[in-house]
């Protein structure tokens, strides 16, 4: 079950919140913890099993912690967590990837057979980790009621797709929340430009890229120089918009029940620059890797080859984290080049523009090593958008692709931006001083989640339906 599905839609979550509202306030945690198992056992009630196990072990491990009266039993308890959750992350992520390097160095033929990756594994491990080791260096107490610690880590809203949660966001939210209606508003609105973001924006132009710069299929052609670029342009707004989409959803269906998640994208888009665009991507994992793996290393306060090391292993992780295959490695690699050559060479020499043009070019370029996990795909599709082997600059074929998507293009690029919040709020402001922008702000207000969320299900039951196809030159 996704966020975009006509079951969870119209059956699950109208259930979930019904039942939430109308049952008694010392039960609706149970009513968000049952739900969440149910959410999450429909991809695989196997699966319950290990995050339910998971969750006892860290609950175990922090209560140890916290009632230790040495420094040696808590750092016990606290690799105890450590190499039982990484050790679980890495067999069922990791180990198909692993033995097919060493089967490939052995030149064995044998078939590997790697386990079933259970789906949000790297979030609620993650999230379990941060909370041990919070509570490892008393930043936050331990949880003593196990149910509540699973309850955090398989909320069926972030459990999935993130953010990454921290224990200390939520802790008192846990126990002491109030959703107003002020709230619910908010959590209905945020989720509707998510679930809009998805499945009208992210969706065509996956279909878009999915034409022009097919992976994984054996599809992948020579073409013009400019269908390259294009499927790739397509490519990269694509993949900002569904991951920014199922963070805006997951923020908003917490807020509808009184939680508030922190934020997880911020218009990445816009940066000036690499290390710019990484703080405003997938915040929650950049700051995670940052409070978990880098500042404990040393950080920058160290020497330059410590520097380097630790901006290494924090970017090694961070490709791996994305996924089991080789190009996720050299994704990283590739960020870890550039954001050193600008900490030790450009230094913020390079003026805003200038700094914004060269980022995007560097990001879009970085994309195709994240799309492409074969490398002769990956290299092929370098090769065209470098003009190598390309047949032409354009062609028919791909200035039809381009007018019959370039409103959606136009859509999307507006979605990466903060326009439409900065509109919102002009608009706000004009209305507290002017009766007709009050009436507008409230009908925009009545009207935008109710609309998108029209769209949306309008997509969602064409399934490959493009709105956008019938705006073009």
């Amino acid at each position: 079950m996704v966020f975009s599905s006509f079951l969870f839609l119209f059956a699950f979550l109208p259930v979930v919140l019904c039942v939430y509202q109308f049952v008694p306030d010392r039960y609706r945690n149970h009513v968000l913890l049952v739900s969440s198992l149910i959410f999450y056992a429909w991809a695989g009630p196997r699966y319950v099993l290990l995050i339910a196990g998971e969750a006892l072990v860290s609950w175990g491990c922090a209560v140890l912690i916290e009632s230790a009266d040495n420094k040696g039993a808590r750092r016990l308890f606290l690799v105890v967590d450590l190499v039982a959750l990484l050790g679980l992350l890495a067999y069922f992520k990791y180990w198909g990837f692993l033995m097919g390097g060493i089967h490939a160095l052995l030149h064995s033929t044998k078939d590997i057979v790697a386990p079933v990756l259970p789906i949000g594994i790297s979030f609620y491990t993650f999230q379990l980790i941060s909370y041990v080791v919070d509570v490892y260096r008393r930043q936050v107490h331990a949880q003593r009621t196990y149910w509540k610690l699973l309850l955090y880590c398989s909320l069926f809203h972030q459990c999935i797709a993130g953010p990454i949660v921290r224990y200390q966001t939520v802790a008192d939210e846990i126990d002491h929340r109030r959703a107003s209606s002020s709230d619910i508003y908010a959590g209905v609105r945020r989720f509707c430009v998510g679930l809009a973001k998805k499945v009208v924006l992210a969706n065509a132009c996956a279909q878009l890229a999915d034409t022009l710069v097919p992976a994984g299929t054996g599809a992948l052609t020579p073409q013009p120089w400019l269908g390259w670029w294009l499927g790739m342009i397509a490519y990269t707004l694509q993949i900002y918009l569904d991951f920014s989409a199922y963070s805006d959803m997951a923020i908003g269906l917490g807020r509808m029940v009184g939680f508030h998640y922190l934020e997880n994208f911020d218009h990445p888009y816009l940066c000036t620059s690499v290390q710019d665009f990484w703080r405003r991507w997938h915040i929650s994992l950049g700051t995670f890797f940052r409070d978990y793996v880098y500042i404990p290393l040393g950080g920058s306060r160290c020497s330059t080859a410590c520097y380097v090391r630790n901006m290494a292993v924090v970017w090694l992780l961070t490709g791996l984290w994305h996924g089991a295959s080789w190009n996720y490695i050299l994704w990283g690699a590739y960020y870890l080049v550039f954001l050193l050559l600008e900490h030790f060479v450009l230094a913020d020499r390079l003026p805003k523009a200038a700094g914004h043009v060269l980022t995007l070019l560097v990001v879009t370029l970085g994309w195709v090593l994240f799309r492409f996990e074969d490398f002769g795909e990956m290299g092929r599709a370098f090769a065209g958008m470098f003009g190598i082997g390309a047949t032409g600059i354009s062609s028919l074929a791909v200035r039809t692709a381009f007018l019959q998507n370039v409103f959606l293009l136009i859509v999307s690029v507006v979605a990466c931006t903060g326009v439409g919040s900065w509109l919102r709020h002009q608009l706000a402001v004009l209305a507290r001083t002017n009766d007709l922008a009050l009436y507008a702000y409230d009908a925009e207000e009545l009207l935008v989640p109710i609309v998108l969320f029209l769209v949306s299900t309008i997509a969602l039951a064409g399934a490959s339906y493009n709105p956008f196809i019938y705006f073009q030159f």
